[in-house]
Order: C-alpha cells, then sequence, then structure tokens
C-alpha cells in the first residue's frame, strides 16, 4: 500500500465508527483477493486455572492481494461480502519471511 491510501483506509476506519478491528498473522493466501488471519490467544480456565490456548481463523478481504503468508495484518469489520468474509485488510504491520 502505498502511504496516502494507507492512511486513508485507517482514517475510513475510524469515521466510520465503532468497527472491531483485529491483529493476526495470515495463514493462508491462495484464494483470490481472500486472506486467512489466524488469531492466537491464551486465557486461564475460569475453573481449573490452566492456560488455555485457542485460536480464531478470520477470512478478510485483501482487494490487491497483497498479504502474503506469514505477514502481521489488522483486519477490519466490514459489511458482509460473502458467506464467511466480514472483515477487511487494513494495513500490513510487519512482513513474514
Amino acid at each position: 500500500m502505498t502511504e496516502a491510501n494507507e492512511t486513508n483506509t485507517v482514517e475510513q476506519a475510524q469515521v466510520r465508527g465503532n468497527r472491531k478491528t483485529r491483529v493476526g498473522k495470515v495463514v493462508s493466501d491462495k484464494q483470490s483477493k481472500t486472506i486467512i488471519v489466524e488469531i492466537l490467544s491464551r486465557v486461564a480456565h475460569k475453573r481449573y486455572k490452566k492456560v488455555v490456548k485457542s485460536r480464531v481463523r478470520y477470512a478478510a478481504h485483501d482487494e490487491n492481494n497483497e498479504a502474503k503468508m506469514g505477514d502481521m495484518v489488522r483486519i477490519g469489520e466490514t459489511r458482509p461480502l460473502s458467506k464467511n468474509k466480514h472483515w477487511r485488510l487494513i494495513e500490513i504491520i510487519s512482513r513474514g519471511e
């Protein structure tokens, strides 16, 4: 993304109201204009206090196919784009290897 385009998408996300954003790692970029972003979290079990890992995978819209596997990205909530896509790529935070 160019600097101007990147700042515009971040500003648009802020103007639209209280939309959720998430930061995660791209685990698949095989589909056209779609990336799969995985978000890992570690939470203590309510009763047993053992730390449990959980993961959530989101399908996000990537208009220009910019994100590649291993990239850390920020995705934002959007209107439904397809059956499974309700998120849009906002920015690429860091590139993977």
